[in-house]
């Protein structure tokens, strides 16, 4: 292609400097990274991912090129098919309504039944969300190695009681998980399943699906698990509603596609209180080592533990009671009810 670059969209997203361009009547989507985020292999590492998707028939943009110039990596990709309704949204602003939470949902469990991709975990790096710490039977151990692995982040976590705050908060979530976490088989997945990163249908369901970079070796529950807590509870209210429609809609639409097993439905209610804690370290581990943001690097270190906390409340504990109610619809195990009792 010759001539200028027309830019018709630019990403409002805060962790994002992306853009539509449009030259010579063609349009792309165009993301730039700074190396210390994104070098070249670590594009590498999810366009894998990507190409291995769009080779089993997902629908997923095409990567078309990636380039480093001086500081910053570059990725093309094609704009894929559909309208994006969702793309002047807050990030995590809630779906439209239950018919998009389900078909969410079923979008969702279709691109795992297209998933099939096992290589080792990604290196290392700022935003990805992955799961060593909380999927560990010992998760202070791996705690400790996966803060040792990030040289950035030991003194980020210095400004906080995080000791204290993962002992008395996070760990007896873990507690709950332990027992489910033997069934649930580890596979590549996409991690950051919001309305804003689909694109839409004349018909109402999700006809592509945008934006790897978070993705990494987890388990598929995991996803399913994220796109409950990124899209059902309204973290960005003060008072933080939940969904509840929107929440059973999604759940309705996976299992329609691809039911729990018997161990992910067990492990789902349990997991969902913890799905963000990884990344959450990894904004802070960002926020803290390359931007330089002591106001994000708190809010991170708030998503850390707040978000957690959340979940020993009343509404949090509600949110958990109404997904394991859903699933035990399909025959699966039960979710203890009653108050998580912190630790000591």
């Amino acid at each position: 292609m010759v001539g200028p670059a027309r830019v018709v969209w630019r990403s409002p997203r805060p962790l994002s400097a992306a853009a539509v361009v449009e030259r010579d009547g063609r349009r792309l989507f165009v993301k730039r990274h700074h190396v210390r985020v994104r070098p070249p292999e670590a594009l590498a590492e999810e366009h894998a991912f990507l190409r291995h998707l769009g080779a089993r028939g997902a629908p997923v943009v095409r990567v078309l090129d990636a380039a480093a110039r001086g500081e910053w990596t570059y990725e093309v990709d094609s704009t894929g098919t559909g309208t994006d309704l969702y793309r002047d949204a807050l990030s995590w602003s809630p779906f439209a309504g239950p018919a998009h939470a389900r078909a969410a949902g079923a979008a969702l469990a279709r691109l795992r039944l297209a998933a099939g991709f096992t290589p080792p975990r990604r290196a290392p790096r700022p935003l990805v969300a992955s799961f060593t710490v909380f999927a560990a039977p010992d998760p202070r151990s791996v705690l400790g190695a996966y803060i040792a692995e990030r040289p950035l982040l030991a003194p980020a976590l210095a400004d906080f009681p995080w000791r204290r705050d993962t002992e008395r908060v996070l760990l007896p979530l873990h507690d709950r998980l332990a027992p489910q976490l033997c069934g649930l088989a580890p596979l590549w997945t996409h991690n950051d399943w919001h309305a804003s990163h689909l694109l839409w249908g004349e018909d109402g369901e999700v006809s592509t699906v945008l934006d790897f970079g978070m993705s990494d070796r987890t388990r598929a529950v995991h996803d399913l698990a994220t796109a409950l807590e990124r899209n059902t509870v309204q973290w960005l209210s003060p008072d933080r509603p939940v969904r509840e429609r929107d929440a059973v809609a999604l759940l309705r639409g996976y299992q329609s596609v691809r039911p729990l097993s018997p161990p992910e439905s067990a492990a789902l209610p349990a997991l969902l209180p913890l799905v963000h804690a990884e990344f959450a370290l990894s904004e802070l581990d960002y926020f803290h080592g390359i931007t330089r943001s002591p106001e994000n690097a708190r809010l991170a270190y708030e998503y850390y533990d707040g978000h957690a906390e959340w979940f020993h409340g009343r509404a949090g504990r509600g949110l958990l009671e109404l997904v394991a109610a859903e699933v035990r619809r399909t025959g699966s195990a039960p979710y203890p009810t009653g108050d998580v009792r912190y630790g000591a």
